[in-house]
């Protein structure tokens, strides 16, 4: 794709996030261990971050967590550079670590979604991804899970990602396609039911039944998790109630997503309900899905095989955390 960046949205964002982690620097309260986890947007893929802290499973677990919201290559950054302890948005490590452009090893354990909640919406001219030949499409990050979901769908639809759309960055897509300022995103919920609803947009196509995507869930240093697994483990815990509520308890999640995004009730609902067939039921995928995810993410990098799924991926402590949990 086509390829442009505004600097003066990456600085606010370092800004943004230099605030953030700051303020994760803070003393914690006396026997609690002070944690900072990274998230690229507020939505129902990082509901479980908020029902861990709205429900008290992180306190329950002796943990001080401080949410930071960064996205993409930022978060590997001050992860890599011990700013924050893990970042959720694992398909930018998955990324990263099959690119080789880490130098620090990084390890993710555990998976809490498995399908890309995404469609490729157009403003109300466009009636086909054809259509976009051309156009503008607007990313938060560039090969972040939006846009990566963008790609596939614009290739099946015919049209070559690389040439056929100008990509640009932009830190909120949904309201630049509102604006006018790009033609196209890949929107989730929320936004894409009131893409559909309110400003009467096109849904072009939707990756939700295309293909896999190990998208969100949680990754670390690897010695971290050497050095500090009870801590790693701790977390993994606090999310794994987190999203045990977050299948079980649809009224709940819906209200806490609803106060979180700030959205009316019902609209966080239709959106629980869209999402929640993605989840995976206890963070770990099968060795067919890990194994397909894989091979397409070398077929899409042009790699001359996939990079072993140990490279990547140490579900040991989701494990014994499922055990204890009596999760399935």
């Amino acid at each position: 794709m086509k390829k442009k960046t505004f600097q003066g949205c990456l600085i606010a964002v370092a800004l943004i996030a230099a605030t953030a982690l700051g303020q994760a620097q803070q003393n914690s309260p006396q026997g609690l261990s002070k944690v900072a986890i990274t998230y690229p947007d507020r939505g129902i893929l990082a509901i479980d971050l908020q029902v861990a802290q709205a429900r008290g499973f992180f306190r329950e677990e002796e943990l001080d967590v401080q949410l930071v919201q960064l996205s993409g290559n930022p978060a590997i950054k001050a992860l890599m550079a011990g700013e924050v302890q893990a970042v959720t948005n694992a398909a930018s490590v998955i990324r990263a670590i099959e690119g080789g452009k880490s130098n620090v090893p990084f390890k993710v354990l555990f998976i809490g979604v498995k399908r890309p909640l995404f469609w490729l919406v157009a403003g109300p001219e466009y009636k086909s991804i054809a259509d976009l030949k051309g156009k503008v499409f607007g990313t938060a990050s560039l090969g972040n899970s939006p846009h990566e979901a963008a790609a596939r769908l614009l290739r099946k639809g015919g049209l070559d990602p690389e040439k056929d759309v100008t990509v640009i960055i932009t830190p909120d897509p949904f309201q630049s396609l509102v604006s006018g300022a790009i033609q196209a995103a890949a929107l989730s919920v929320p936004q894409v039911i009131l893409a559909r609803d309110k400003f009467k947009m096109n849904i072009l196509a939707s990756a939700v039944d295309e293909f896999l995507d190990l998208g969100r869930g949680l990754a670390v240093r690897e010695d971290l998790l050497r050095e500090k697994p009870d801590l790693i483990k701790r977390i993994l815990r606090a999310l794994a109630k987190a999203h045990r509520y977050v299948l079980e308890n649809e009224r709940g999640s819906s209200e806490l997503l609803a106060d979180w995004i700030k959205v009316e009730l019902p609209l966080a609902l239709e959106s629980y309900r869209l999402a929640r067939p993605i989840f995976t039921t206890n963070g770990i995928p099968t060795e067919d899905e890990i194994r397909e995810y894989l091979k397409t993410d070398a077929e899409a990098m042009g790699l001359p095989k996939p990079v072993p799924a140990d490279r990547i991926f140490d579900f040991s402590l989701q494990r014994e955390v499922n055990r204890e949990l009596g999760i399935r």
